[in-house]
Protein backbone atom coordinates (compact mmCIF):
# COMPACT_ATOMS: atom_id res chain seq x y z
CA UNK A 1 0.00 0.00 0.00
CA UNK A 2 1.40 3.62 -0.83
CA UNK A 3 2.22 5.88 1.74
CA UNK A 4 0.27 9.37 2.56
CA UNK A 5 3.19 11.66 1.80
CA UNK A 6 1.54 14.82 3.05
CA UNK A 7 3.12 16.05 5.71
CA UNK A 8 6.53 13.46 6.10
CA UNK A 9 9.19 15.47 7.99
CA UNK A 10 11.85 12.90 9.50
CA UNK A 11 13.85 14.25 11.94
CA UNK A 12 17.10 12.57 13.24
CA UNK A 13 20.18 13.90 15.19
CA UNK A 14 21.59 16.18 12.88
CA UNK A 15 19.01 16.12 9.85
CA UNK A 16 16.22 16.96 8.56
CA UNK A 17 14.30 14.63 5.85
CA UNK A 18 11.47 15.62 3.60
CA UNK A 19 9.75 14.65 0.28
CA UNK A 20 12.38 16.35 -2.44
CA UNK A 21 9.87 19.21 -4.41
CA UNK A 22 10.43 21.14 -7.39
CA UNK A 23 12.40 24.33 -4.89
CA UNK A 24 15.33 21.45 -4.26
CA UNK A 25 16.27 20.85 -7.39
CA UNK A 26 18.77 23.73 -7.86
CA UNK A 27 20.53 22.84 -4.63
CA UNK A 28 20.81 19.48 -5.52
CA UNK A 29 22.00 19.85 -9.12
CA UNK A 30 25.09 21.06 -8.29
CA UNK A 31 26.03 18.10 -6.02
CA UNK A 32 25.60 15.57 -9.40
CA UNK A 33 28.96 15.44 -10.61
CA UNK A 34 30.38 12.50 -12.22
CA UNK A 35 32.95 11.18 -9.26
CA UNK A 36 29.70 11.52 -6.95
CA UNK A 37 27.55 9.06 -9.77
CA UNK A 38 30.19 7.23 -10.44
CA UNK A 39 28.61 4.19 -8.45
CA UNK A 40 24.97 4.97 -9.83
CA UNK A 41 23.62 3.45 -12.90
CA UNK A 42 23.24 7.18 -14.02
CA UNK A 43 24.95 9.74 -15.07
CA UNK A 44 24.40 13.13 -13.69
CA UNK A 45 22.34 15.42 -15.85
CA UNK A 46 24.28 18.04 -18.21
CA UNK A 47 21.98 20.84 -17.02
CA UNK A 48 19.55 22.12 -15.45
CA UNK A 49 16.65 21.53 -17.78
CA UNK A 50 18.21 17.60 -18.30
CA UNK A 51 17.63 17.28 -14.97
CA UNK A 52 14.00 18.68 -14.77
CA UNK A 53 12.87 15.80 -16.83
CA UNK A 54 14.47 13.44 -14.61
CA UNK A 55 13.16 15.02 -11.00
CA UNK A 56 9.80 15.79 -12.53
CA UNK A 57 8.91 12.17 -12.92
CA UNK A 58 9.18 11.45 -9.14
CA UNK A 59 6.31 14.35 -8.11
CA UNK A 60 3.55 12.24 -9.53
CA UNK A 61 5.59 8.87 -7.23
CA UNK A 62 6.22 10.86 -4.39
CA UNK A 63 2.29 12.32 -4.16
CA UNK A 64 0.72 9.11 -4.80
CA UNK A 65 3.09 7.70 -1.70
CA UNK A 66 4.77 4.68 -3.98
CA UNK A 67 8.48 5.72 -4.65
CA UNK A 68 9.74 8.29 -2.48
CA UNK A 69 12.89 10.66 -2.87
CA UNK A 70 13.53 12.32 -0.27
CA UNK A 71 15.99 15.97 0.51
CA UNK A 72 18.09 15.44 2.73
CA UNK A 73 19.07 18.94 4.86
CA UNK A 74 21.52 19.59 7.98
CA UNK A 75 19.02 20.10 10.56
CA UNK A 76 20.42 23.47 11.97
CA UNK A 77 21.49 24.99 8.70
CA UNK A 78 18.77 23.44 6.19
CA UNK A 79 21.53 23.07 3.65
CA UNK A 80 21.04 20.67 1.19
CA UNK A 81 23.15 17.25 1.87
CA UNK A 82 21.93 15.04 -0.10
CA UNK A 83 18.41 12.22 -1.14
CA UNK A 84 17.48 9.53 0.02
CA UNK A 85 15.00 6.83 -1.94
CA UNK A 86 12.33 4.93 -0.42
CA UNK A 87 11.65 3.12 -3.95
CA UNK A 88 8.51 0.43 -4.70
CA UNK A 89 6.93 1.17 -0.95
CA UNK A 90 4.15 -0.57 -2.08
CA UNK A 91 6.33 -4.45 -2.33
CA UNK A 92 7.11 -6.24 0.48
CA UNK A 93 10.59 -5.74 -0.09
CA UNK A 94 11.10 -1.87 -0.72
CA UNK A 95 14.12 -0.70 -2.42
CA UNK A 96 16.65 2.14 -0.27
CA UNK A 97 19.17 4.36 -2.11
CA UNK A 98 21.33 7.21 -0.94
CA UNK A 99 23.85 9.87 -2.20
CA UNK A 100 25.22 12.41 -0.04
CA UNK A 101 27.06 15.70 -1.31
CA UNK A 102 30.78 14.88 -2.21
CA UNK A 103 31.84 17.86 0.64
CA UNK A 104 30.09 16.09 3.25
CA UNK A 105 30.84 11.94 2.68
CA UNK A 106 32.69 10.94 5.77
CA UNK A 107 30.73 12.70 8.08
CA UNK A 108 27.71 10.34 8.84
CA UNK A 109 24.83 11.88 7.01
CA UNK A 110 24.42 9.19 4.85
CA UNK A 111 23.94 6.26 7.65
CA UNK A 112 21.95 8.63 9.87
CA UNK A 113 19.67 9.66 6.77
CA UNK A 114 19.08 5.65 5.52
CA UNK A 115 18.49 4.90 9.65
CA UNK A 116 16.03 7.21 9.73
CA UNK A 117 14.41 6.45 7.01
CA UNK A 118 14.43 3.07 7.56
CA UNK A 119 12.89 3.72 11.27
CA UNK A 120 9.79 6.06 9.51
CA UNK A 121 9.16 3.48 6.93
CA UNK A 122 9.04 0.24 9.26
CA UNK A 123 5.71 1.48 10.53
CA UNK A 124 4.28 2.58 7.62
CA UNK A 125 5.10 0.12 4.98
CA UNK A 126 4.23 -3.49 4.65
CA UNK A 127 7.95 -4.65 3.95
CA UNK A 128 8.92 -8.03 4.94
CA UNK A 129 12.71 -6.24 4.57
CA UNK A 130 14.08 -3.69 2.64
CA UNK A 131 16.99 -4.20 0.09
CA UNK A 132 19.93 -2.32 -0.80
CA UNK A 133 21.86 -2.42 -4.08
CA UNK A 134 25.22 -1.14 -3.95
CA UNK A 135 28.19 -0.87 -5.78
CA UNK A 136 30.73 -3.83 -4.64
CA UNK A 137 33.56 -1.07 -4.78
CA UNK A 138 30.96 1.42 -2.85
CA UNK A 139 32.94 0.89 0.64
CA UNK A 140 30.71 3.73 2.36
CA UNK A 141 27.35 2.45 0.89
CA UNK A 142 28.27 -1.00 2.05
CA UNK A 143 29.15 0.00 5.55
CA UNK A 144 25.79 2.00 5.99
CA UNK A 145 23.91 -1.47 5.28
CA UNK A 146 25.79 -3.73 7.26
CA UNK A 147 25.55 -1.08 10.06
CA UNK A 148 21.86 -1.50 9.60
CA UNK A 149 22.26 -4.99 10.04
CA UNK A 150 22.40 -5.60 5.65
CA UNK A 151 23.33 -8.89 4.52
CA UNK A 152 24.62 -9.47 0.61
CA UNK A 153 21.46 -11.54 -0.94
CA UNK A 154 22.78 -11.09 -4.26
CA UNK A 155 25.53 -9.98 -6.72
CA UNK A 156 24.48 -8.23 -10.09
CA UNK A 157 26.82 -6.85 -13.23
CA UNK A 158 25.87 -3.76 -14.04
CA UNK A 159 26.92 -1.60 -16.94
CA UNK A 160 29.00 1.41 -14.88
CA UNK A 161 30.09 -1.37 -12.33
CA UNK A 162 29.83 -4.88 -10.45
CA UNK A 163 27.20 -4.57 -7.21
CA UNK A 164 25.69 -6.84 -4.23
CA UNK A 165 22.14 -6.35 -2.72
CA UNK A 166 21.83 -6.39 0.75
CA UNK A 167 18.83 -7.62 2.41
CA UNK A 168 17.91 -4.76 5.37
CA UNK A 169 15.56 -6.00 8.26
CA UNK A 170 12.74 -3.29 9.26
CA UNK A 171 13.20 -2.04 13.00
Amino acid sequence: MPVDTHPIRILSQRLSIEPFCEQDAAESFPCLTPSLTRYMSWEPPASLEEYAQVWEQWLPAIADGSDIVFTVRELVSARFTGLVGLHHTGSETPELGIWIREDKNGLGFGGEAVRAVVQWASNRVAAKHFIYPVATQNRASRRIAEALGGVVIERRMKEKYDSVVYQIPGV
